[in-house]
């Protein structure tokens, strides 16, 4: 029997070996990125503090059309660049959640910094 590779749980095994080293701060908040098949989400969190500060997603009444391409994702990423300028935010440390830097997680990236968020 051919036994498929569990590639969630990979996923997670990479994501706690990069949130060993990567923090957020009130000075640098921590953008992170949460990836679906039909969607993709993104908040900026203090860990200090355990707060979500910004947050956006493919789910939000500004994004239209389908959530789960690069188009939607890179617009994802203007959205939070945009509503955390507005908080006071430039500056972040970007977690991809231990998904590759390729595809709907770079063009969120892009977007970000498009937006103006510096990382």
């Amino acid at each position: 029997m051919i036994r498929r590779p569990d590639t969630n749980a990979q996923r997670l095994k990479r994501h706690k070996r990069v949130r060993a080293k990567v923090s957020g701060t009130p000075e640098a908040p921590r953008l992170n990125v949460f990836r679906s098949a039909a969607n993709i989400y993104a908040q900026i969190i203090d860990d200090v503090s355990g707060v979500t500060l910004v947050s956006a997603s493919t789910l939000d009444k500004t994004v239209e059309g389908y959530g789960g391409n690069i188009a939607a994702a890179r617009s994802v990423g203007k959205l939070l660049a945009e509503r955390a300028r507005e908080k006071g935010i430039e500056k972040v440390v970007f977690d991809r959640g231990g998904y590759l830097y390729h595809g709907r997680v770079q063009a969120l990236a892009e977007g970000a910094r498009e937006g103006g968020l510096q990382f």
